[in-house]
């Protein structure tokens, strides 16, 4: 079975991640997002400790998918540097896992 992976993508709001998240998922980079609106950071950006709301996007996909979605994003992105860490899944429901192969290209 392919890596699949987590993507953990942070958005200015909920309106920027349902425009990057609809777009991974029509282009068939991801298999489905999640999204977590109203997240609160706090972290330091051009030495200033910044407090900010986010909107959180939780990105499914596999492993070949990666460089190409994180093209995406950061051409999409509002934000010079986007957080986007991805997390290899180790287990899982088998199904499930099978599913988001068969939605990616």
């Amino acid at each position: 079975m392919t890596t699949i992976y987590l993507v953990y993508i942070t958005t200015g709001d909920k309106t920027e991640a349902r425009q990057i998240g609809k777009a991974l998922v029509e282009s068939k980079l991801v298999a489905c997002v999640n999204i977590i609106d109203h997240m609160n950071s706090i972290y330091r950006w051009e030495g200033k400790i910044q407090e900010d709301q986010e909107a959180i996007l939780l990105a499914k996909t596999t492993q070949k998918n990666i460089p190409a979605l994180k093209k995406k994003v950061k051409a999409m992105h509002s934000y010079d540097c986007p957080c986007m860490v991805c997390l290899p899944v180790m287990e899982g429901y088998e199904p499930y896992l099978e599913w988001i192969q068969e939605q990616v290209i």
